[in-house]
């Protein structure tokens, strides 16, 4: 191994104990300066995000994807004097997968976690295998990764120790930093033998031997706080919109208004009176598909934001609107809900729905509805970029460094070896930031200034009109009920634009991993089942927002579950539970979702056992059936997604005037083995909150093909005054440390809006088939 002395003192200095160091991370750093001591392992991931989500994966038997091995790969580290360095490889956007990586590898290394620090991985799926941070599966696909990484670490520090003592291997342990043979009462700290150990071979992975759980430190303990919650706290840590270069320009874009739309002529005479204002030309776009390449439009490069933001003011633009120039909301949820009530293309078909609807005693049907919908993080999309010398290198708050990269080399016709892409935090992703559009605009500003580093900037107001936006969706249900209220026939059209309108031209019909979101994988016991999905055009870029599809299917049929209960008279928990049907296991390929979230349906069947399980712990810990003051009421909804089983119970109270205020929620999640119990309840904490914004105020509308919302005065979010004073989290345990893990970061929100919207019939007899609330109770 390289021994770089003083690049290590440089990155000591830089990076003090488990402080870790996110900008500025050289490969060669990582390579040499980081110690005496480099484990490697492989982590090679599945395609990318955006390429093949609808075709079925191959499964080893392991159970990982096919590709994914053990072949030298940086990831562990440890130092002369002992401390231990994580490379994570996966985006942290405040779910705390630092610490969750980190904690895993330390555990199996019995390493003493206040020696273990944590570097950010740059783009490089060769070398650290899939580093899309979506679909909730950073732990869910690498944890046994982890796990044998830091076993196999541990074992070559014993294997190191016992060639300096002379004595057995297996007469050596390892525990808390610390080597001992018993025998002769010896010990050594692992940053005495990790030179040692850096000269042996990597061991066979199944001569590695993983812990017994019940020995565990950190997993499952729940007990660690993020790592560098001190860094965040107090203003260190590094985000794309801290990131800063020598000699750095900063730049604004003037984009289309309208998707597909493009520069006729602009005029910058008044721009370029703007103090401070270096350069200002065009960037070509306005293709469709757009895939994650600019719109296009004007760019500003100025020596400050502020003077970019002014001469973006003064440009003189004129646009050619493009084909999407009349498009209305309002207007397409009539063309949606049209489509919804017509025969669509046909996804699940169970026995004979027209027969059994034929026969029913009682039909219901119902329609509904849910918005355009933005990610509008905390932090705006941004990057920096230099294109100097042949070579290109970023610093972006990404979800998909991979695919930054990827899209420079093509937007600059570089060699791929030539550009590289660092990770800074994520003030927040939802999705938005794995699309690195922003990163390619940066770069295209660098070079045209002649190679100065150019951070360009998202504004609140760029990112609400230019981003890529949640589908709009219309959902029509109709059930035909026997004499005891029970559904015989069940059909559900869901029409809504596809995210593939990126990639493809005018797909009409959802790709089968939208489908397999909550709607051909409804695990309902009905004898007879039609699931049906009408064309749907794309009219704006549609991308990946937290859940996905699974937003408007939880909602939909949540909601009418909790119809047709009332309907048959029954209680609303009792109903969905009868519904679902007695516990079993069903493989999801044999009721037509061929995805089941990238899984193995062998490892990972949809498990009604456990859903019945979340949906009575749920309503258990509200009280479920206890008597409420007139003006409050009670909801319930479960739903899985992303391999993993949540349900919420909520408590809304409804003034006279129509407002909802949510007071209290439950939400129970069975997720698997879990690895970080405080991360997990964190998230689901979030999750309630923002799924409260999607039922109660947020939506996105156009008119003439313009984002009618500017800021988050139009664009509500839930404010704090708004949260519920009392989310009670229940973790539902399954399962073993050798098993499948499920997704934490997206499952929580979808039984979010349904369960609120339950709540309000319960307390006031109306029913919510539109998203947002808003002032619906007003009237």
């Amino acid at each position: 191994m390289i021994h770089d002395a003083k690049m290590m003192a440089e990155l000591a200095a830089e990076t003090p104990t488990r402080t870790p160091l996110i900008a500025n991370v050289s490969r060669r750093t990582i390579l040499g300066g980081l110690g005496a001591f480099v484990l490697a392992v492989n982590l090679r991931g599945t395609a990318k995000a955006e390429a093949a989500k609808d075709e079925p994966p191959k499964f080893g038997a392991d159970g990982m994807p096919h590709g994914w091995r053990d072949d030298p790969k940086i990831f562990v580290a440890i130092a002369a004097d002992g401390r231990v360095t994580v490379t994570n490889h996966r985006s942290d956007m405040g779910q705390g997968v630092r610490t969750s990586v980190a904690f895993v590898v330390a555990d199996e290394l019995e390493a003493d976690w206040s020696k273990v620090g944590v570097v950010q991985a740059w783009g490089d799926e060769e070398r650290f295998g899939n580093q899309d941070t979506d679909g909730s599966r950073s732990l869910r696909h690498f944890f046994q990764h982890f796990r044998h990484a830091g076993a196999a670490a541990r074992l070559m520090l014993i294997q190191a120790a016992a060639k300096q003592w002379n004595v057995p291997a297996s007469e050596v342990t390892a525990e808390n930093h610390v080597l001992a043979h018993a025998k002769s009462k010896r010990t050594i700290g692992y940053g005495e033998v990790a030179a040692a150990a850096a000269e042996l071979p990597v061991p066979a992975r199944e001569s590695v031997v993983l812990k017994d759980p019940k020995t565990f430190r950190y997993i499952g303990k729940g007990q660690i706080g993020i790592i560098d919650n001190r860094d965040i706290t107090t203003g260190k840590a590094v985000y794309g919109l801290d990131t800063k270069r020598e000699g750095m320009l900063y730049a604004l874009v003037a984009r289309p208004a309208v998707y597909g739309g493009k520069v006729v002529s602009y005029d910058d005479t008044e721009t370029k009176k703007v103090p401070g204002v270096v350069k200002v030309f065009k960037i070509d776009g306005g293709a469709i598909p757009s895939e994650f390449m600019p719109l296009g439009g004007v760019a500003v490069v100025a020596k400050n934001t502020w003077a970019a933001m002014k001469g973006r003011e003064a440009l003189k633009i004129v646009w050619d609107d493009g084909p999407n120039a009349g498009y209305d909301t309002d207007a397409f949820r009539t063309e949606l809900e049209k489509a919804s009530r017509a025969p669509g293309k046909v996804v699940r078909n169970q026995g004979d729905v027209d027969g059994a609807m034929a026969k029913a005693k009682t039909k219901l049907t119902a329609d509904y509805f849910v918005p355009h919908l933005v990610q509008a993080p905390m932090e705006p999309p941004a990057a920096v970029v230099q294109v100097k010398d042949g070579a290109c290198e970023a610093w972006a708050c990404t979800q998909g460094p991979q695919a930054a990269h990827d899209r420079l080399v093509k937007a600059l016709g570089l060699p791929a070896d030539k550009v590289r892409v660092n990770v800074t935090l994520l003030g927040g992703g939802f999705g938005r930031k794995s699309k690195p559009d922003y990163v390619v605009e940066a770069a295209l500003c660098s070079r045209e200034v002649g190679g100065a580093p150019v951070k360009l900037t998202w504004t609140r107001e760029d990112d609400i009109h230019h981003g890529y936006y949640h589908t709009i969706s219309a959902e029509h249900l109709e059930a035909g009920l026997d004499d005891k209220g029970m559904p015989v026939a069940w059909l559900h059209r869901s029409a809504a634009p596809t995210i593939g309108s990126i990639f493809a031209p005018d797909p009409k019909h959802e790709l089968p991993f939208e489908l397999g979101m909550g709607l051909v994988n409804t695990p309902f016991a009905v004898p007879n089942i039609r699931l049906e999905n009408p064309e749907a055009a794309a009219h704006v870029r549609i991308g990946w927002f937290r859940s996905v599809s699974n937003i408007p299917h939880a909602f939909a049929i949540q909601s009418f579950v909790a119809e047709l209960a009332h309907a048959a008279g029954r209680d609303a928990k009792d109903y969905l539970l009868d519904l679902i049907g007695p516990a079993r296991k069903i493989d999801p390929t044999t009721i037509g979702d061929v995805w089941n979230h990238g899984e193995d349906p062998k490892l990972y069947p949809i498990d009604t056992g456990r859903l019945r399980r979340v949906i009575e712990t749920a309503a258990g810990g509200a009280g479920w059936g206890r008597k409420l003051e007139k003006g409050r009421g009670l909801g319930l909804a479960g739903h899985y997604s992303f391999v993993t089983h949540t349900a919420v119970a909520a408590e809304v109270e409804v003034d006279p005037k129509g407002g909802v205020k949510v007071v209290a929620v439950d939400i129970a999640i069975d997720c698997g083995p879990q690895v970080n119990p405080e991360r997990i309840r964190s998230q689901m904490e979030g999750a309630v909150v923002m799924g409260m914004g999607l039922a109660l105020t947020s939506e996105i509308t156009f008119k003439n093909g313009r984002a009618q919302q500017n800021n988050f005065d139009g664009y509500e979010i839930i404010r704090i005054d708004a949260a519920p004073k009392v989310i009670r989290v229940h973790l539902v345990n399954s399962g073993t440390w050798d098993g499948p893990l499920g997704g934490v970061g997206e499952p929580g929100v979808p039984p979010v809006a349904p369960a609120i919207a339950n709540a309000v019939f319960a307390a006031t007899g109306r029913r919510v088939r539109q998203l947002p609330i808003r002032d619906q109770l007003s009237a």
